[in-house]
């Protein structure tokens, strides 16, 4: 298994699994929404995809990123938010209650983890998922990619709307 580093606060950290590149096939997934059904990638059908994956919703820079991305998300149609985290599914649930985003996808990998081993962003020492951002066009082909280093920092939110935007 490849293992990469990644830092929260500066402190190094191993993120498990191989790097996706634009131009892959997303893996597919088995993850739980908020009311415990299991979710996977066919699901979602031919919406292009924006799959925000944070350490956890109850953080600020997590809450931020999607908040960002849910409210940019509805400006196109035909596409969809996607927040993965390892957060239990009821507190997924709470955040969006909480956040007045109902509506909003949050996936739970908290139960084997294999959504962070298959997308490359498993943190080894916490069993958290390292923040990343995947846009996937209609085939679910990878249009862009950003493995965020720093734990704390946002993603490029402008870059990945753009990507977005291209693969509508």
């Amino acid at each position: 298994m490849n293992i990469r580093k990644v830092y929260m606060h500066g402190k190094p950290l191993s993120a498990l699994g191989r790097k996706l590149d634009i131009g892959d096939q997303a893996p597919d997934f088995r993850l739980l929404d908020k009311d415990l059904q299991v979710k996977t990638l066919g699901d979602y059908g031919d919406a292009v995809k924006l799959i925000s994956v944070v350490p956890s919703l109850d953080t600020g820079v997590c809450d931020q990123q999607t908040r960002r991305f849910n409210e940019e998300i509805a400006k196109f149609q035909g596409a969809m938010a996607i927040t993965v985290s390892v957060d239990l599914p009821f507190a997924q649930k709470r955040w969006c209650g909480n956040a007045g985003l109902e509506g909003a996808i949050t996936l739970s990998d908290y139960l084997d983890v294999s959504f962070g081993k298959a997308y490359g962003v498993l943190i080894e020492e916490l069993r958290l998922l390292a923040r990343a951002v995947f846009v996937l066009d209609r085939d679910n082909t990878i249009t862009y990619v950003q493995y965020l280093e720093e734990m704390t920092d946002h993603p490029n939110y402008e870059a990945a709307l753009v990507a977005l935007k291209l693969s509508l």
